[in-house]
């Protein structure tokens, strides 16, 4: 079969579709497999309930039954899901927006590569535009969005070493000097893969760079701010007319509903809408007639503050805790977990690579993803990119606990040499 420049790039080999791949074919292969590498939330039983009881009311409805499976839906998503989102982001922050504020996705995966692509890319002048990652690294799942080459430029980041087998990377802004070829920043906050979060003042640090650039800000808030509210320390959501926010409803429990959600202003959203509607036709309806209540009522509010955020906080506190048994005096790093679901685990001078490590964790029966794959826009041969791995702790207890084992099994033959 001969492919097309567009069916080489995507029917290709990536990092996410590796991840994608081994998650699935591990599932069926070998059960006892401890999936550690993806991006699946917890089960969190009092949300699942919710869920459940929103379920069983729309089937016993059969007007909105219908409405659920019977109808398609705009592309730019349910009018009255947009205007509770709305309602709810103006009641609680003060924004100035409305439901023309407001596009859905089948996914934020399916909203980046429409917005990335949207901004960057070739120009009808003949120019060629990029996104740049102000903190690298980033999450995975962008590096291969772009139609075209050179898609992605990066700042390498500043590293502080903090106690404890701690450290945190900082945006190291007398680096950061996106330049004209530049279409947008983009950061992830909470950063998957790290778990950093962007303090207020690094965001309206940002925020500035890009507006005097005449450059939208990207933030992906798959995990963060206001909902699903995956962070352990403060910091306040962000947004204004220069802001494109990209926020989903996975980690709330909702993976398999494939649901983004884009707040921007109304220039952007509309052409967003026109793009996904050649893309995706309509939007799914399972999304936001589950999540419609939450946002209408402010319940979204007291689920994610009572249950997810300290679900989240308490496994990555043991998690952390677990490392530091099991890896002991090796030289090894773990990112301060300020939020996400994963641990960013450095292990300073490893002899391997991190995609040898994942390789030899895989055949022990462990999934994590090797870090290279997160320094989207580098392009440089940094030996820090080789020695880290991402950790995903959602797991059970049990399992994250048998997992972290063998990790450190793997680590300490590495450093010995074999």
């Amino acid at each position: 079969m001969k492919l097309s420049l567009f069916g080489q790039k995507f029917a290709g080999k990536s990092g996410i579709v590796e991840l994608m791949d081994d998650l699935g074919s591990a599932l069926n292969e070998n059960p006892e497999m401890i999936f550690m590498g993806g991006g699946n939330p917890g089960r969190l039983p009092e949300l699942e309930a919710v869920f459940q009881q929103r379920l069983e009311a729309i089937m016993a409805d059969p007007a909105q039954r219908h409405s659920l499976f019977g109808i398609y839906q705009s592309p730019q998503g349910d009018r009255e899901f947009r205007k509770q989102i709305a309602g709810f982001l103006k009641q609680q922050f003060g924004w100035n927006l409305s439901e023309h504020n407001i596009a859905v996705s089948n996914g934020s995966q399916s909203a980046f590569f429409v917005l990335f692509n949207m901004l960057a890319g070739a120009m009808p002048d003949g120019t060629s535009r990029a996104i740049h990652l102000p903190l690298a690294p980033e999450y995975i799942g962008y590096a291969d969005a772009g139609l075209s080459e050179h898609f992605f430029n990066a700042t390498r980041p500043s590293i502080e070493l903090l106690d404890d087998h701690l450290f945190k990377y900082h945006v190291d802004f007398s680096q950061l000097k996106p330049g004209e070829e530049t279409a947008a920043l983009c950061v992830s906050r909470p950063t998957n893969p790290t778990g950093n979060v962007l303090t207020d003042d690094e965001v309206a640090h940002l925020d500035e760079i890009a507006r005097e650039r005449g450059i939208p800000l990207i933030i992906d808030g798959a995990y963060g701010l206001p909902f699903p509210n995956i962070l352990f320390t403060e910091a306040s959501p962000h947004w204004n007319d220069n802001t494109v926010l990209v926020l989903s409803l996975s980690k709330l429990g909702l993976p398999g509903v494939r649901t983004g959600i884009v707040v921007a202003r109304e220039e952007i959203v509309r052409a967003f809408t026109n793009a996904n509607t050649i893309v995706s036709l309509a939007c799914g309806t399972l999304g936001p007639a589950l999540a419609r209540a939450l946002f209408d009522s402010g319940e979204i509010r007291t689920l994610t503050r009572d249950y997810v955020t300290p679900f989240y906080r308490e496994r990555s506190l043991q998690a952390v805790a677990w490392f530091r048994e099991a890896l002991g005096d090796l030289p090894w790093h773990v990112h301060k977990p300020e939020g996400a679901i994963f641990l960013w685990l450095w292990f300073d001078g490893l002899p391997i690579s991190s995609q040898e490590l994942y390789q030899r964790l895989k055949r022990r029966g462990v999934l994590i993803v090797p870090g290279h794959n997160f320094f989207v826009g580098m392009h440089d041969d940094w030996r820090h990119r080789q020695e880290c791995i991402r950790v995903s702790y959602a797991r059970d207890s049990e399992t994250v606990r048998r997992g972290i084992g063998i990790i450190a099994e793997e680590v300490q033959r590495a450093y010995e040499g074999n």
